[in-house]
């Protein structure tokens, strides 16, 4: 459905239009909460090259909308992978060893990864700024993945950020609206 045509300006199409506006101040969590199922069929539906095509400008249009320092969902809630490189990077930065900094910041999951020991993430501030920001995790780098295949091929991840980033919300609404 394309809210686009005259027919289509539905109240449905309305909502969706305000919604995407301004993401932060309407209630865009229990929206992208009752949309799971409309995410994972579009996801699982949606021409991968289509989707790519419209990637890059529905995402630049987000982070212009959305400040990620008003939200830090993700620093506060989640934790990325650090990697081997991340880890001889940061601990770098920190000027500790290796072993150190994972023994003070990090611990194991159940997938194998090494991920903060605790939450919010012990580099965010107060103020939401990332204390080792020109040194971050390449997860965190690359966060939401919405600029990128990640949001095609990993469909459960994207639908789990959908939750709590307003950037994956705002970006699954627009390529929605767009492709369906």
């Amino acid at each position: 459905m394309s809210c686009s045509t005259v027919e289509n300006r539905s109240l449905l199409c309305r909502m969706a239009e305000d919604i995407l506006k301004n993401p932060m101040a309407t209630g865009w969590e229990k929206k992208s909460a009752a949309s799971q199922k409309k995410y994972r069929q579009f996801l699982q539906r949606a021409n991968k090259n289509e989707v790519l095509q419209a990637l890059p400008g529905f995402h630049e249009e987000a982070i212009s909308k959305i400040d990620c320092l008003q939200c830090a969902n993700c620093c506060k809630h989640y934790s990325p992978r650090f990697k081997t490189p991340d880890i001889k990077r940061i601990s770098r930065h920190l000027k500790m060893r290796e072993s150190d900094f994972i023994a003070k910041y990090l611990v194991v999951d159940e997938d194998g990864d090494f991920v903060v020991n605790a939450k919010p993430c012990p580099f965010l501030g107060a103020d939401n700024f990332c204390s080792i920001y020109e040194d971050r995790p390449s997860d965190c780098r690359r966060f939401p993945y919405t600029d990128e295949d990640v949001i095609i091929k990993r469909k459960e991840l994207t639908l789990k950020n959908s939750g709590f980033c307003p950037i994956t919300y705002y970006v699954l609404e627009k390529l929605i609206a767009k492709i369906s």
